[in-house]
């Protein structure tokens, strides 16, 4: 059966919603290697998205999964709890930023995780309003499609959405907003829309991830915080996917050197297995009341045996640290490209191993090249590489490499990327 065939079969019986980038069905992969049905090898810069931080089945996620497996697949930790759930709570709880005691909760997505922040924000401060950013992206529930700051493809023909929603600009000097505009327009917004008494949180991403690799300036970080201590609010850090050592840092929050009041986490949490968090102020987690949090599969056995292991992968092999010197490897290389086409490549953005490239047309910020993007993701498969756009215009390659990825098959990548946009840029 090749990848063809299978486009076909799965066009056939899965709902056009749920695409896929690339008709390539994956037969095997190790660490940032992947090979398809056919044979064909190609180099992951994807990671499923930032889920894979400590590469493909890597072989201590594995052992940790089997063994767990092998005991018991499921209980639900709301009827007969298990060690693994308690340890990684004690775990995860020591690594959130700041000194406040914390308290955890699980749930299996990072919607999910998003959806509880709001109800235990609104039963910690009985309010009804909830303020995000332009630009963000929270999930795909109805709730965080609410949340989320971009209409296509996330929010079309799913309306309408929840009440008490609302939308400030996102920092982005390289787009002419400066953080002194975005304070002022949440100023504004409690002028005309809510009052700040009435707002139960304010939530955002450290580094936006699905609007294009921006990330949000220290001095914003510390001012949301300043302003949700003024008035009572709830700052929410949705680290979904800048979590676990992608950005340099074990979470993203700490280059802005605030304390949170709440914290999402997915994505890397699991080696691939379905599990997130939410952590929080101890305080402000036990605000909802008995049984008012869970799910049926909230803290699988499984995704905890898994992220047992990815929490030791990551200190045992200091992939945190690493991060940085993998971002500085694809920042020199694509620099260089960036030098040779500045009228295209507008702006290279890194921290840690979590990485953009943003595509313009003549060296313009305002001119956004979707088009050049699409045709460079194109084109990655018969590259051998597996690559990923983002960005509010769709005009962002961005870049997410296991942080175990070796550094010869690191630069193999960036050698065929070069390639790559040298056989589409020179076209022009």
């Amino acid at each position: 059966m090749n990848n063809q065939q299978l486009q076909q079969r799965k066009q056939a019986v899965i709902a056009r919603g749920q695409g896929n980038l690339y008709p390539v069905y994956v037969e095997r992969a190790r660490n940032a290697e992947v090979w398809d049905v056919e044979g064909k090898r190609y180099i992951d810069f994807g990671t499923g998205i930032a889920v894979c931080n400590t590469g493909h089945s890597h072989p201590k996620v594995v052992e940790a999964v089997v063994g767990q497996v092998g005991r018991f697949s499921h209980s639900c930790v709301m009827i007969n709890p298990y060690p693994q759930a308690v340890e990684l709570a004690e775990r995860l709880t020591r690594l959130a930023p700041g000194p406040s005691a914390k308290k955890a909760i699980f749930v299996t997505t990072g919607a999910e995780a998003v959806e509880n922040c709001v109800k235990i924000a609104r039963a910690h401060t009985r309010r009804r309003g909830v303020i995000a950013f332009t630009g963000g992206f929270h999930g795909r529930t109805n709730m965080t499609m609410a949340l989320t700051g971009k209409v296509t493809p996330y929010k079309n023909l799913f309306g309408p959405f929840p009440a008490d929603i609302f939308h400030a600009p996102f920092p982005i000097p390289y787009h002419g907003i400066s953080v002194e505009q975005a304070l002022k327009a949440l100023q504004t917004l409690f002028k005309t829309d809510i009052a700040p008494e009435d707002v139960a949180a304010i939530i955002i991403e450290p580094v936006q991830g699905e609007g294009g690799f921006y990330p949000a300036p220290k001095a914003f970080m510390q001012a949301l915080r300043q302003l949700c201590d003024q008035h009572g609010m709830v700052l929410i850090a949705d680290e979904i996917q800048t979590g676990f050592g992608r950005t340099g840092k074990f979470f993203a929050t700490e280059y802005s050197g605030i304390e949170p009041d709440l914290m999402t986490m997915a994505k890397g949490i699991a080696g691939g297995f379905p599990i997130a968090a939410v952590v929080g102020k101890s305080a402000i987690m036990d605000a909802p009341l008995p049984g008012g949090l869970g799910g049926t599969y909230g803290g699988s056995p499984v995704g905890c045996a898994a992220a047992l292991a990815v929490l030791d992968v990551l200190e045992q092999e200091n992939l945190v640290e690493r991060s940085r010197a993998i971002g500085a490897a694809f920042a020199e290389s694509l620099q260089s490209l960036q030098r040779q086409f500045p009228a295209l490549i507008g702006d290279i953005r890194q921290q840690g191993a979590m990485i953009a490239m943003e595509l313009v047309k003549d060296g313009d910020a305002n001119q956004p090249n979707p088009e050049l993007t699409q045709r460079i993701i194109q084109a990655a498969e018969q590259h051998g590489l597996i690559l990923l756009a983002c960005g509010f215009y769709g005009n962002v390659i961005r870049f997410l490499p296991p942080l175990t990825i070796e550094f010869e098959v690191l630069h193999e990548g960036l050698e065929k990327l070069e390639v790559l946009l040298h056989s589409l840029l020179s076209q022009r």
